[in-house]
């Protein structure tokens, strides 16, 4: 699949932009703070139905303005379509003109992988970070898992809320049974869903690592739960339950999942180098793009947004052309120079933007 055209209208610092891609490379280039990544942002936004950069949706709108308008193109091997946000009080989502009834419903019509500096994060940071990681990709190929999500996590909250009612008005443990039989139930299924897709990148990573290090580097990545069936689950929550009154919060669940990327038997976050940290994750995306073609059989959308900024040329140009199927738009402050015929460059100025 690839992405025709992209329309903006008071988006971030656009006022009405329009852009044509075609569905080879599309290089967005220009000095930083010119509008660049906001383009990457409404493609990744309606793919997804939230932003990358921030959970404020208010910092969407245009400042001088008081509604925000973006409109995406794009085209399928069977099929057109068109994904349409609107910004003003609220943010509605048009599919083909037609308003979706939830948010949800866009997931699945523009597939995306996102490459962008604060990747390396997935590695450095909190299992927070890596869980989101989890729930973009999974999200986009099982809408159904940001249903079930959403349900555990009101349940989690009215958990951790009663927990404190018992702790503070002394009202009945007993009541927790409601709430545990709905963690399980709900965290079962996500543990699944995550367990499986966790699998699929495991089989791709390996293979995109050990071409990409000159069969060096041998990849794997190991998934980390407390949950393994319903019966641990239950007997997990019970065990704990003294321990999350007094605490006021839930300590066995799906929400504390993580997993860790070891090469060579080594923990990456713990003893790779930079370079070793960054290439995982280079190779943890490309293996997030193969398992979306596997899964629907059309090549998800590469957004790379000034993610080379800390490699060689070489290596930028080795990349990019590597990417054989995939639609890949990309930012950087200059002009990336490719051997390929097939591929549009577009200045950007003061959210101005030109195609050369």
């Amino acid at each position: 699949m690839y992405i025709k055209k992209v329309k903006l209208e008071n988006f971030r610092n656009y006022e009405t932009s329009e852009i044509i891609f075609n569905k080879n490379i599309n290089n967005i280039y220009g000095d930083n703070a010119q509008g660049k990544t906001n383009i990457l942002e409404a493609i990744f936004i309606c793919g997804l139905g939230k932003s990358f950069r921030t959970n404020k949706d208010n910092e969407l709108i245009n400042i001088n303005k008081n509604y925000s308008f973006v409109e995406v193109e794009y085209f399928k091997k069977d099929r057109e379509g068109k994904i349409k946000l609107e910004l003003n009080q609220k943010k509605d989502f048009y599919i083909n003109d037609i308003k979706a009834k939830k948010i949800s419903d866009i997931l699945g019509k523009i597939y995306v992988v996102l490459f962008n500096p604060e990747d390396i994060n997935i590695l450095n940071d909190d299992p927070q970070t890596r869980r989101r990681f989890l729930n973009i990709m999974i999200s986009q190929l099982r809408p159904m898992y940001v249903h079930i999500t959403s349900k555990y996590k009101k349940t989690l909250e009215q958990r951790n809320n009663y927990l404190k009612q018992i702790k503070f008005e002394n009202k009945s443990p007993e009541m927790l049974d409601i709430w545990d039989e709905q963690l399980v139930e709900l965290g079962t299924k996500i543990y699944i869903y995550r367990k499986e897709f966790l699998e699929k990148i495991n089989k791709k990573i390996k293979e995109i690592h050990l071409a990409t290090t000159q069969n060096k580097e041998n990849i794997e990545i190991k998934y980390k739960s407390n949950i393994i069936d319903e019966n641990k689950y239950l007997n997990e929550l019970k065990k704990k339950r003294n321990l999350d009154i007094q605490k006021g919060y839930t300590s066995v669940g799906v929400h504390r999942d993580d997993f860790d990327i070891f090469i060579n038997g080594k923990n990456v976050s713990i003893y790779g180098s930079q370079g070793q940290k960054r290439s995982s994750i280079i190779s943890l995306k490309l293996a997030e793009a193969e398992t979306i073609y596997e899964e629907i059989e059309e090549h998800p959308i590469i957004l790379l947004d000034d993610f080379m900024s800390e490699l060689d040329k070489k290596r930028i140009k080795g990349f990019v052309e590597n990417i054989k199927e995939n639609q890949v738009i990309i930012t950087s402050t200059d002009k990336i120079l490719l051997d390929k015929n097939e591929i549009n460059y577009y200045n950007v100025k003061n959210a101005n933007i030109e195609k050369i």
